[in-house]
């Protein structure tokens, strides 16, 4: 699907949670478009000025101890999913306001000197275990993680997540008790009209309701292989997750193909789910990434 130029219209399935067509209206959010730079969204720079090629540029260089080590294969999957319409918003935060977040074992992975923090917003699509079938009211479902980037004491990198929004209570009640993440029963949709994909999410339970993740942005033409930097590498290129099972550090590998990404523009944005994992309201606009999808293999837990 990398190479196909094309937004389908995803039919209505039963709430809460569902895929459907939207009108094309943007949100009424925080923001409104934005310019893009390559495959990047560099939101808030002025690309008419002369001085503006600076902070895009920093954007792309490779700053030391930056390089990151590819994870070995899943050998024994315990989980195949599809994650389809992707989008990742980041921002960037001080390093120590994250760590204070994280659990022992745990440090802060920067980029440019600072945290990063995403809201990937998605459809989770064909969610079955080893040997089974997808179920399909059950395998099908949006979700919305807010996670930030870490190393363990080994010197391993992944993901922590700070929280897992699902549309379907089996896959929350799941993914808590199995996998031990902090997953969220919400009501969301993800919904298409032609190159504009919309994400809609309202957190339900556990904990005080009422967080909430809407976003809309505009999906372009394929990106080419030059477009493809260190940054989009560092925040989406990402085969390991850290959760906590039974009060100890625990990891999973995680399996896929490259993204590939699109060009993209953030139509709107009205989000309060990073704020509800502890961490301060994102200053300025986010750093976007799109992509129609890629298949997906997960590992066993193991400590």
């Amino acid at each position: 699907m990398a190479g196909v130029c094309l937004i389908t219209t995803v039919p209505a399935v039963a709430a809460p949670g569902s895929v459907r067509a939207v009108p094309a209206a943007p949100i009424a959010g925080r923001l409104g478009a934005c310019r893009v730079d390559g495959c990047v969204l560099l939101c808030g720079l002025d690309h008419d000025r002369e001085d503006a090629s600076g902070p895009a540029d920093s954007l792309r260089r490779r700053p030391p101890g930056a390089s990151m080590v590819s994870e070995p294969a899943v050998s024994l999957p315990v989980m195949y999913q599809r994650w389809s319409w992707m989008t990742f918003a980041h921002w960037r935060y001080p390093a120590p306001v994250v760590q204070r977040l994280l659990p022992d074992g745990l440090t802060v992975e920067t980029y440019l000197d600072d945290a990063w923090v995403g809201l990937a917003m998605f459809m989770m699509e064909g969610v079955r275990p080893p040997g089974l079938p997808a179920v399909p009211w059950l395998s099908r479902f949006p979700e919305t993680n807010v996670r930030t980037y870490v190393r363990d004491r080994q010197g391993r990198s992944g993901i922590w997540f700070l929280s897992l929004d699902a549309a379907r209570l089996p896959a929350v009640l799941g993914g808590r008790a199995g996998f031990g993440l902090p997953y969220y029963w919400s009501r969301m949709s993800v919904g298409t009209a032609g190159p504009r994909v919309r994400y809609r999410c309202r957190r339900y339970w556990p904990g005080p309701g009422g967080a909430r993740g809407d976003a809309e942005i505009e999906m372009g033409e394929a990106c080419t292989e030059e477009e493809y930097d260190e940054t989009s590498h560092f925040l989406i290129e990402r085969y390991r997750l850290f959760t906590r099972m039974a009060g100890r550090l625990a990891t999973a590998r995680v399996e896929h193909p490259r993204w590939p990404l699109r060009h993209a523009r953030l139509r709107g944005l009205d989000q309060s789910l990073l704020q509800a994992g502890g961490l301060p309201e994102p200053y300025g606009p986010p750093l976007l990434h799109a992509s129609v999808g890629v298949p997906v293999r997960i590992g066993m837990l193991h400590r």
